[in-house]
Parts: structure tokens; C-alpha cells; sequence
């Protein structure tokens, strides 16, 4: 799964997810995408999922990309715990996406082929995604 080397703080606050995406809304490299249609934090368990659904849709045939990376870290206290005595340990990692982030990217497959993928890939992940083409931006 996908985590950073080294971050200069082990743990991070929250934050609000608001506002639409304006860097990596577009397709860069391939023929078909995944943009995400809401906010949401998408793990490094959930990104590697959608991508085995993929390639194994693919037959490991054509291109895939992966725009996002998961780079902040979340905290969980362990179960059965008092509140209070701060904040849990770091547990896993994960990408804050916005409206109009595209999350994977295909190309050298067949329309049907593609579509039918990214489909399988969406129901990997906690955001409500759409499938795009090269032609609908």
C-alpha cells in the first residue's frame, strides 16, 4: 500500500473538506478516467483495491495511472478506551480529495473494457465517483 517515506509531523489535524478541485482535473495521460463527484479521504487500502480491480479487469493489459497519493496521516485511539490523554497513535494514510480530482487514469483498452473497470474500481471507494472520457472535457 501506498504510504509516505519520511513527514516532518508524525500526526495532523483534521481540517474541513470544502470547495471543488482545481489542480488534477483533467485527463493528462490516458483515454479514460475516474474523477471524484464529492469530498471525501480515500485510504491507501481503498486506492490499492480499486487498482487490483482494475488490472484484473484489464487482464493486466493497457495503461493505468494513479493521480492521488495519500499523504496525511489519521490517529485512532484503541478500543475500550477512556476518553481523553490525547490523541491516538497513527493508524493509516489518506488522500483528501475535492470535486473534479480524477483518481486514475487508462488508455490501450477497449471503451467497454475501460467503462466496465473504472465501474468495478468505484465500488472500492468511500466517494461517489463518474467515469470520463478524453472527449467530455
Amino acid at each position: 500500500m501506498l504510504s509516505p517515506k519520511k513527514v516532518k509531523f508524525r500526526k495532523q489535524q483534521k481540517g474541513r473538506m470544502r470547495g471543488t478541485s482545481y489542480r488534477g482535473c483533467n485527463l493528462d495521460h490516458g483515454d479514460f478516467g475516474l474523477q471524484v463527484t464529492g469530498c471525501g479521504a480515500i485510504s491507501s487500502k481503498q486506492i490499492e483495491a480499486a487498482r487490483v480491480a482494475m488490472t484484473r479487469h484489464v487482464k493486466r493489459g493497457g495503461k493505468i495511472w494513479i493521480k492521488i497519493f495519500p499523504d496525511k496521516p489519521f490517529t485512532k485511539k484503541p478500543a475500550e478506551v477512556r476518553m481523553g490523554k490525547g490523541k491516538g497513535s497513527p493508524e493509516g494514510w489518506v488522500a483528501v480529495v475535492r470535486p473534479g480530482r480524477v483518481l486514475y487514469e487508462m488508455e490501450g483498452v477497449s471503451k467497454n473494457v475501460a467503462k466496465e473497470a473504472l465501474r468495478l474500481a468505484s465500488h472500492k471507494l468511500a466517494v461517489k465517483t463518474r467515469i470520463i472520457e478524453r472527449g467530455d472535457l
